[in-house]
C-alpha cells in the first residue's frame, strides 16, 4: 500500500500546533480521513480542530 505524508495543524492547549505525519493508505483522500481518524480518537479532537495543509506521496518503503 501506497505512503503518504499528511501535514498540518491541530488544537492544542488552546493554541494550533503543527504535525507531520506518515500513513499507509489506498490514495490521498483517504491518508487524510485515516489521520483525521487517528488525531480524534488518541487526542479527542473533533475534525474542526484539525487542519490538513498537504498531503503527498513518499517514495521508497
Amino acid at each position: 500500500m501506497p505512503k503518504f505524508e499528511v501535514k498540518g495543524h491541530f488544537l492544542n492547549d488552546g493554541k494550533m500546533r503543527p504535525f507531520t505525519k506518515v500513513v499507509a493508505a489506498p490514495s490521498e483522500k483517504l491518508a487524510g480521513e485515516f489521520t483525521l481518524a487517528t488525531f480524534g480518537s488518541k487526542h479527542r479532537l473533533e475534525r474542526k480542530y484539525i487542519s490538513i495543509e498537504s498531503v503527498q506521496g513518499v517514495d521508497g518503503n
